[in-house]
């Protein structure tokens, strides 16, 4: 190719990257119109997964996924005021309640995933455990799981998560007014700078330590220990909040193809049965919790939903129900289950001999 002419498949893939996001702008402009809950997130999933279905090649932006988690995790930072850390800290044991029962239902579905579907231990014990997508291939290939299979089960179970739960709560008439609200509130040109940079300290401080979910959990620890040591800062746009929605329902949603489905139905067959009676059990945990606790109820079901960190946390922000309550139960999930996982596999195979 001479120098200097363009070269025809990146400008492709930016031509593609373009449509994908003016698709899922109108379509998130569309669910706002509608009322639906989280239009910024969901608008885009559904229309960019829909789309992929029928074999249209949309792209996601790259890095988008990140960018939209840091924006999630900057803005849920901010909730970490002095006040807060002193009432999470009395609901400690709450919030250890709801992180441990995710370890017994990974257990649960993945006993249910592993006689369902032909598949070997390893595979459908990683697939069925809800923690980090990325961190469970990871593990899942140390042991010999099939890594495609693990990333794409946990893939249709974030995207069954994201679709049932807000919706479900919706439903219910669950929006709050939650008593916790931000420190700061309003875009502040002059502090925002600081904002910026303590998040992307926090973002630089996990990636060092190859901590999973970085980009969510790496603003919030920045932005949270300034927040908490009670130092204002300024809050982010709103346009970079609902951006970072729409950044990570259009990663969410071109997962999808129509060969997702066509590589192996009964597992993912057997890995959609395995999302909804997580999402049912967890909700079963929730009740448990409510009766020991003064903390409502919708709260408690989306504190103990197997979805994404970023996405069960900006529900919590957009339905106004405990935001910090949510975001360190889904925090303390995730370490949990990241960090016991090889375990957890090794007293599965003593269980399913």
């Amino acid at each position: 190719m001479p120098s200097g002419s363009p070269d025809p498949a990146r400008a492709s893939t930016a031509a593609r990257v373009a449509v994908t996001l003016s698709i899922a702008t109108l379509a998130a402009y569309g669910a706002q119109a509608f009322g639906a809950p989280l239009p910024w997130m969901l608008g885009p999933l559904f229309a960019v997964a829909l789309l992929r279905l029928c074999d249209i090649g949309l792209r996601p932006l790259p890095g988008g996924r990140q960018a939209g988690q840091w924006a999630i995790g900057t803005s849920l930072g901010l909730y970490f005021t002095p006040a807060v850390l002193v009432l999470l800290r009395d609901n400690l044991l709450l919030v250890g309640l709801i992180a441990g029962g995710a370890l017994v239902v990974g257990m649960l579905c993945a006993r249910m995933t592993w006689a369902l579907a032909p598949v070997d231990r390893p595979t459908a014990f990683f697939a069925s455990l809800p923690g980090g997508a990325s961190e469970m291939a990871v593990v899942a290939e140390r042991f010999g799981g099939a890594v495609d299979r693990v990333a794409a089960a946990h893939a249709l179970r974030v995207m069954i998560v994201v679709a049932v739960v807000p919706l479900a709560l919706s439903a219910a008439d669950a929006h709050g007014t939650d008593l916790y609200q931000p420190l700061a509130r309003g875009v502040d040109l002059a502090r925002l700078p600081w904002l910026l940079a303590a998040s992307l300290c926090g973002v630089a401080l996990l990636s060092a330590v190859r901590f999973g979910n970085a980009w969510v959990l790496g603003p919030l620890l920045g932005v949270g220990a300034i927040t908490g040591a009670g130092l204002n800062l300024s809050a982010l746009p709103v346009w970079a909040v609902n951006g970072g929605q729409l950044l990570i329902g259009c990663a969410l949603g071109c997962r999808f193809s129509p060969a997702f489905f066509q590589a192996a139905p009964r597992f993912l067959a057997a890995a959609t049965v395995s999302a909804l009676v997580a999402i049912g059990l967890g909700t079963l945990i929730a009740v448990g919790a409510a009766a020991l606790s003064d903390a409502p109820l919708a709260t408690l079901v989306l504190a103990a939903a197997p979805g994404g960190v970023a996405e069960m946390c900006i529900t919590a922000k957009v339905l106004q129900l405990g935001v910090p309550l949510v975001t360190l139960c889904h925090a303390l999930r995730v370490i949990v289950l990241t960090l016991g996982a090889s375990s957890l596999y090794r007293l599965f195979l003593r269980l399913t001999p």
